[in-house]
């Protein structure tokens, strides 16, 4: 059976979401700006990040894999939905729940700065560092953990613990 151990709580998940959209406001208060969130994980962290942002923006998705049903990533990122929006000549902003390999973001910022955009930069809710293989630059980074499974806030294993409202290490007994 499955150990759930609090890493982030409702309130400071809230607070993070908060400060990281006030920057995103400042830095991008004059541009013509398309956050594209990466799909499943960071639709939760995407819906409450616009909310608080105080500038108007385009938003997009795109699909990424690496991980299948597994713990731990397979290494070969593949594309699953592309974004349907022009990106070219605008500034993108790529959101994701969880930076962990590198792989996975390096692998998008490469696709997207192929179609031409101003500027491609990060925003993840966590950092983690435990399995970094790709230096991949985060210039919006919410929370940094050192290791562990992590679940919930749109995180999940196996598809399951996203509905979560909090961060948790996911360990076995």
């Amino acid at each position: 059976m499955p150990i759930l151990s609090p890493v982030l709580n409702k309130d400071e998940i809230e607070a993070i979401v908060t400060g990281i959209a006030e920057n995103i406001s400042f830095d991008y208060r004059s541009k013509n700006l398309v956050l594209i969130g990466v799909l499943k994980g960071a639709f939760v962290f995407l819906a409450d990040l616009i909310r608080h942002l105080t500038i108007d923006v385009e938003i997009d998705f795109i699909g990424a894999a690496s991980y299948g049903a597994g713990t731990v990533s397979s290494e070969q990122v593949r594309i699953t939905s592309d974004i349907t929006i022009d990106v070219a000549g605008k500034d993108v902003l790529v959101v994701e729940d969880i930076v962990d390999t590198g792989l996975t973001l390096g692998f998008i910022r490469d696709h997207l700065a192929a179609k031409a955009p101003n500027s491609v930069r990060i925003c993840a809710l966590l950092d983690k560092h435990e399995r970094r293989q790709e230096n991949t630059h985060v210039d919006y980074v919410g929370h940094g953990v050192q290791e562990g499974f992590l679940v919930g806030y749109g995180l999940d294993h196996a598809e399951r613990y996203r509905q979560l409202p909090a961060i948790y290490h996911l360990k076995s007994e």
